[in-house]
């Protein structure tokens, strides 16, 4: 099956700024699921086009309607935790970000393609846009029910490591610990055994896969459950970079679409 692939170009005014999106689709067939892909400017070199191609081929994916969103100049004050900028103060416009996705992008999204109603709606992103992806879908489960991320920026935290940081001090980690209720969603996390070098806590662990692997711990404490609720892989490896990311997506739109 092949897939078609063209621009859409959103006027946000709540951004500011054009935002281009790159929507791919499968020729001649109506979607049955909805990915939203932060860093959608990437989608070239985690070869997704070819990918989603060779996926429906093997029969083994959903037909989607991915729109890939492309990050602005202010990535690193739109991509982040809605409401808690971190110690340098980014993140600072993720609640624009937030709204812009809820009240701008999807509106626009369902009146231009003409399909709203999907079996599974999913966001996802690498890095810093998994960070803002898994915000965001936390926050509006009633529109997402699936996140995945890729190396997450799990780090994102608000106090610097010179300053008295404890792990208590990681962003992410305290949204969902603090939450009074369970969203009704299923994560999948991907981490590489060579994402980074760094190692606060000097355990041997790299912190990209400790920050990961104590996120998942948090959401088990709100009563998810692995592999129900959770998938977790782990590339020997790979690197915080498209390459890897794009060899562990048939991995995750299998999870997220497998048919």
């Amino acid at each position: 099956m092949s897939v078609t692939e063209s621009t859409l170009t959103i006027t946000s005014a709540l951004l500011e700024r054009e935002v281009t999106c790159t929507v791919f689709l499968p020729k001649g067939v109506t979607p049955q699921s909805l990915l939203l892909l932060n860093d959608g400017q990437d989608a070239e070199n985690l070869h997704l086009k070819e990918t989603l191609e060779h996926q429906y081929e093997r029969l083994g994916i959903d037909p989607l309607l991915v729109i890939a969103i492309h990050a602005g100049e202010e990535r690193i004050q739109e991509y982040g935790v809605a409401g808690q900028p971190d110690f340098k103060e980014r993140g600072a416009k993720a609640n624009l970000y937030t709204e812009f996705i809820v009240d701008e992008l999807l509106p626009t999204v369902y009146k231009e393609t003409g399909f709203q109603n999907f079996k599974t709606t999913a966001y996802a992103g690498f890095s810093l846009g998994g960070l803002s992806a898994l915000d965001i879908a936390w926050h509006h489960a009633d529109i997402f029910n699936k996140v995945g991320v890729f190396s997450g920026s799990f780090w994102w935290r608000i106090k610097d490591l010179a300053d008295g940081y404890t792990d208590n001090d990681r962003i992410a980690h305290s949204m969902i610990s603090s939450a009074v209720e369970k969203p009704d969603l299923k994560f999948w996390f991907q981490t590489g055994t060579h994402d980074e070098i760094a190692d606060r806590n000097k355990n041997g662990i790299i912190d990209s896969i400790d920050d990961t692997i104590d996120l998942i711990k948090v959401l088990e404490t709100k009563s998810y459950t692995r592999p129900h609720d959770i998938h977790y892989i782990e590339l020997v490896g790979g690197e915080h970079n498209p390459a890897t990311w794009g060899k562990a997506m048939p991995k995750f739109l299998c999870w997220a679409f497998g048919s």
